[in-house]
């Protein structure tokens, strides 16, 4: 194509308003209100521009440009990009970070805040989807009643609700919180004083933020000082992703408050849980941690004078961390002084790979028949200042890694497994009908950086109070757990044969496509979400590269501020395009991409994929569609 050229008066009005950038940030500001519309279509200065020139400098084939590449460019106008990349020379943004999230169409409101509500009545809250601020909420509720939060918050992108001093002095009041916050991107939720020094009752908290994807969940000073009021967490924080979960002063001073944790985050990718002051000098306390972080990937959980002081507590860890991934405990000054306390851990973190996990000062002081059981127990724990009277190791395993690393994803229940998300390169054939799964992108849309601004910023775990600052993400906040969350996952170590980076520009991406394959490449996703979460009818199919086994770049994307992309080369793959067609009419409403991975001798036996197609590793090829908003490169 013949080289862009700029417009003459495009040119003067840049240079103009450049010259009015770099002499007042007042005159800016309201220079970076202007829309973008008044700009000429594709400037030759615009990030846009400057994309499809690298393109063409990079990517030789001639073929058309991806739309859908295009279509994630940033928005800014040359202008705009000018200001904003001056401002991170400087280490600026930070003061001019709601014009830099706006302008650039980024999302930096993990932490919104959310509408109040009050009431002294129960309430039945169905289908209910707002933000909202919960207040002295069924504050000194008297002689029964029941509040539900049933589907509340369902599907939304970032949920965040609070509830401060919810149920406070209540006797006998219920609380249920049924399918909550599920199926959402970013939920938040904060309980403050919630059931302080109330009297019987219970609050049940059901398939709570399940499928989330960063759960952000806060428990201060819960059930303080209550009695009787027994809680239930089931099918908490299932299959979620890098959430993180905090009990702070929790059943503080109770008398007799059981807490049952069941299938708590089973499923989910590196959730962090913290337990402070748990059940401290509280009486008679009954909690119960059953498949607690089961299959999951790379859990931690901490639990800081949890139980200190009390008084005949009795703790039960039942399949806690069976068949995870790795994972971390850290059991601090646990039962410390307490009297008559019995704690039985039955199945304990019997996980593929080693984990590390940290007894310190455990039932340390402790008084009266104090009893903790090991039972089907692996190795890596260290036991430090750990008490030495009433402690029982039975069936001790020191070989937890036999069944061979884990690769290639997290294990999982056949339950969890979503029907389509797996299938056999057989299925792509015309006329075959396959259920398809949820491919509808869940994070909220955003647009890379112009790689003139991406090389300023800080991405490292060594830079990450440089980071925060940038995006003004608090201590403890959504945004902060985010942030250190894509760092982390971006500096993990590559698996073994597996070459990876995280792109924060488009021609980052463009460089690693090109890097592993060569510049004779194309990218290509799934065209639309139809079909998704229901049955298709498979139309023509046509191999790419001929059908031949190949490699290719998969890229996913990450939760961050802006768009990030998690990329990885695949080897020993087949990649397909497929036409997709309604069951009834036959008719066409998508064209899909999928990959067929064929080599899996290195993934674990537990992998999603074995358990609902019913094999093993190396055994067979597993094949998935490429989601919405994914995309795969590949030699043309």
């Amino acid at each position: 194509m013949p080289p862009l050229r700029p417009n003459i008066t495009a040119t003067m009005a840049a240079t103009t308003i450049l010259f009015f950038v770099l002499s007042s940030s007042s005159v800016l500001l309201q220079l970076l209100s202007v829309s973008a519309s008044k700009e000429i279509t594709i400037n030759p200065f615009s990030p846009k521009a400057a994309l499809i020139r690298y393109w063409n400098n990079h990517i030789t084939n001639g073929l058309p440009k991806s739309d859908f590449l295009l279509s994630k460019a940033s928005p800014l106008t040359a202008s705009q990009s000018a200001f904003l990349t001056k401002l991170a020379s400087r280490n600026s943004l930070s003061a001019h970070l709601d014009i830099f999230c706006s302008s650039a169409n980024l999302f930096c409101s993990f932490d919104s805040a959310g509408l109040n509500a009050t009431s002294s009545r129960d309430a039945n809250f169905a289908l209910y989807t707002s933000n909202r601020r919960f207040s002295n909420y069924g504050t000194s509720r008297q002689g029964g009643g029941v509040d539900s939060f049933k589907n509340y918050s369902t599907g939304l992108n970032s949920a965040s609700d609070s509830f401060l001093k919810y149920s406070q002095q209540s006797n006998r009041h219920n609380e249920v919180f049924t399918n909550y916050a599920t199926d959402g991107n970013v939920a938040n939720a904060s309980f403050g004083n919630y059931g302080s020094r109330s009297t019987a009752g219970f609050g049940d908290f059901k398939n709570y933020q399940n499928r989330v994807n960063v759960p952000g969940l806060r428990f201060t000073t819960y059930d303080s000082a209550s009695n009787g009021h027994k809680l239930g967490f089931s099918s908490y924080s299932d299959d979620t992703n890098a959430g993180s979960q905090s009990f702070t002063s929790y059943a503080k001073k109770g008398n007799r408050a059981p807490d049952q944790f069941t299938s708590y985050g089973k499923g989910s990718n590196i959730v962090d849980s913290t337990f402070t002051g748990y059940g401290e000098l509280s009486q008679g306390a009954n909690d119960s941690f059953t498949s607690y972080g089961s299959t999951a990937n790379n859990p931690h959980d901490d639990f800081k004078s949890y139980g200190t002081g009390g008084s005949s507590a009795a703790e039960s860890f039942s399949n806690y961390r069976d068949a995870a991934n790795v994972g971390e405990d850290s059991f601090q000054s646990y039962l410390r002084n307490s009297n008559s306390a019995k704690v039985n851990f039955n199945n304990y973190g019997k996980t593929f790979n080693p984990s590390n996990d940290t007894f310190k000062e455990y039932g340390k002081g402790a008084k009266g028949a104090t009893t903790v059981g090991f039972k089907s127990y692996t190795s890596d724990r260290t036991f430090k200042d750990y008490s030495k009277n009433g402690v029982s190791f039975s069936a001790y395993n020191n070989n937890n890694a036999s069944s061979g690393p884990h690769h290639g994803g997290m294990s999982v229940n056949k339950r969890n497994v979503e029907p389509g998300r797996f299938f056999r390169e057989s299925m792509l054939r015309q006329g075959s009908v396959m259920v398809m799964p949820d491919i509808v992108d869940k994070m909220p849309r955003r647009s890379f950086l112009p790689r003139a601004i991406a090389v300023k910023l800080p991405f490292s775990s060594s830079r990450l109070e440089e980071v925060k600052e940038i995006f003004h993400a608090a201590g403890n906040s959504t945004a902060e757990m985010v942030i250190e969350s894509a760092v982390a996952e971006c500096e993990r170590a590559a698996s073994a044969g597996e070459v990876k980076r995280c792109v924060g520009s488009a021609e980052d991406m463009i460089d690693f496509a090109v890097a592993v394959l060569g510049s004779d490449v194309a990218v290509r996703t799934t065209e639309n979400v139809k079909g998704s979460k229901g049955e298709v009818m498979i139309g023509s199919v046509r191999g790419i590269d001929g059908g031949r086994v190949t490699e290719s770049v998969s890229c996913h994307q990450s939760l961050y501020p802006y768009l990030l992309y998690y990329c990885h080369s695949v080897p020993k793959v087949r990649v397909y395009e497929a036409d997709i067609a309604d069951v009834e009419s036959r008719e066409k409403i998508n064209a899909g991409v999928a990959i067929c991975h064929l080599d899996t001798s290195a993934w674990s036996p537990e992998h999603g994929a074995f358990v609902a197609l019913g094999s093993g590793p190396g055994e067979i090829e597993v094949c998935h569609w490429i989601f919405e908003n994914d995309m795969t490169w590949t030699r043309v």
